[in-house]
Order: C-alpha cells, then structure tokens, then sequence
C-alpha cells in the first residue's frame, strides 16, 4: 500500500522566541516491510543549520537550530511510504520459558533484546503492573495468547479518553484511572509486560486516516499513534518482534505507518527542544495520511 502522510506540528509563542535548539523525529522507519520513497521536512522560520542523524535504535533524528527572534513555529513532514502486510510470527513458548531466556545467566549468549526488560522513564516495573497482567499471563500459556488477551483486555477496560491526561502522565496513574489515549494504553501495556521480565518496545507511528470503505475508523487516526512490539525469541536464531495495537485491539498491518522505536516516548518525541523566551505557547497538530494511487505515486 501506499500511503502518504502529512504531519504538521504549529507552535505559537508570547512572548516570542529569542533562539531555539529543537529535535524531531518524523522520518518514517525505512527497512523490508516499509520504504521511504520520499521525505521532505519544512520548518518556518528557516533554520540557521539543520541535520540528520541515526540513533541507537536505528530512527533518523532531525536536528534544528532557529537564531532568529519568532512568535511562530511550523514544521511540516510529508512521506511517501510503501507499506506491506507484516509477517505473521509464530512462537509456541510460554511466557516463563520467554522470560527466563532473557534472564541473565552466566556463560549464556546475550539478546539486545533484554535491555527492553529494563524500566525507562515513563515505564516503571511495578507490582500494581504484575497484578493488573496476571489474569492474562497464568501459568505456561504461550507468550503470543497472554499478550493478545492483556491488549483485548486493556482495549475493553480502559476508555479512551483525550483530555483525561497529557503526555507526562505517568503508567501508574493511566493504570489508575483506567482511561487516557494511545500513548498511555501502549506505556500500561508495557509496563505490564516488563514488570513480569518480558521484552517490549514502544512504538510510534500513523494510522491510515479514511479506511478502505466498509472498515472501521480507527482511533487515533487523525495524531500521532502509538502501540507495542514484543519480543519472541527462536530456537537457535535471532527472535523477533510482533506489534500489538491495544488502543483498537488488533495487530497493526499495512495500514499503519511506523515513525520510530524506542523505550517509551520519552525516546521518540516527535519534536521537542530548548528554546529562550516563549514563556506561553499553544500547540496544534495536524496528521493526515491517505492511500496513494500507483500511478500518481509514479508521477
């Protein structure tokens, strides 16, 4: 499918903006289920340098500095990006045998993929986590059942909710309050998840806008979105990773759009920065993906 994707973040500032120092991350991932045929990134007022750089999890990192005095800023991120349906990924182990090969043991091969065991910033290891995962995760179910049944359940209980938090709520409180947005039900997800020892990512990405005709509107279509990448190891190989959706209870497929990876948002922030002055400012976003035909896609 392809899918092309505007992203366009707007910062108005009172007083203005003296000089800023900003990071972005709004260049699609590119490897073998999706291509970047094309990405352009707009900011107004024009930067004095900017540049791209790859970070450790392998997500191209826009760097930015304004010197110039601005009451406004705007940045613009248009895609062109080639999706196809991911692999489905079988794995018959339980979620102990999982956890327990991602434990530390002396002499053993170390996976890359244990560092995604770890708490990070806005996902802490916690017991209220433990117990809110346990009726998914009961004794030798396989990794892929437990997961699937802790999306299903988070999707049913909690309520998506767009003013009940903001983007520095912490997991525990969204676990709490039961409600929130996709950032928040992907941070529960994975809480719960690495509070019992297993790997889990967060991911960042798009959702298609209008859907094929007769399928649902997804939530969260119209911002950025967010959902979580387990980790599922193979007998005598490098694993892999499965994305699971828990704000629409299903798994993701070529209708969505993956920006970047990380730990938790904390990694993947679509813009954030340093600026001098600006005391108050009022941010809009505006995201709109749509299906592109071959032909024009050509053009």
């Amino acid at each position: 499918m392809l899918l092309h994707v505007v992203h366009e973040t707007r910062y108005d500032y009172s007083p203005a903006v003296k000089t800023a120092q900003h990071m972005a991350h709004l260049k699609p991932l590119h490897n073998e289920h999706q291509q970047v045929l094309s990405h352009q990134l707009a900011v107004e007022p024009t930067p004095a340098q900017q540049t791209e750089a790859v970070d450790v999890y392998g997500n191209t990192r826009a760097f930015f500095s304004l010197q110039v005095r601005h009451d406004e800023l705007v940045i613009v991120a248009t895609s062109l990006v080639r999706t196809s349906p991911p692999p489905v990924v079988q794995c018959d182990m339980s979620w102990e045998e999982v956890r327990e090969r991602l434990r530390y043991h002396r002499g053993a091969a170390y996976d890359p993929a244990a560092e995604f065991c770890f708490a990070s910033p806005y996902v802490p290891r916690h017991e209220n986590f433990v117990t809110y995962a346990m009726p998914s995760f009961t004794p030798e179910r396989s990794i892929m059942e437990a997961a699937r049944d802790l999306m299903h359940r988070i999707h049913v209980e909690f309520a998506y909710e767009t003013e009940a938090t903001d983007v520095s709520t912490p997991a525990l409180e969204a676990l709490e309050l039961r409600k929130g947005v996709c950032q928040d039900f992907a941070h529960v997800m994975l809480a719960c998840l690495r509070s019992l020892g297993l790997p889990a990512r967060y991911v960042s990405g798009y959702l298609l806008t209008e859907p094929p005709p007769g399928q649902p509107r997804l939530v969260g279509a119209d911002a950025s979105h967010a959902w979580v990448s387990i980790y599922l190891p193979r007998e005598g190989g490098p694993g892999e990773w499965t994305d699971l959706d828990p704000t629409n209870d299903r798994a993701p497929g070529e209708d969505y759009v993956t920006l970047a990876l990380g730990r938790d948002y904390a990694d993947v922030s679509p813009v954030r920065g340093v600026i001098h002055g600006g005391a108050n400012h009022k941010l809009d976003v505006g995201v709109t993906v749509t299906p592109v035909d071959a032909s024009h896609a050509a053009s």
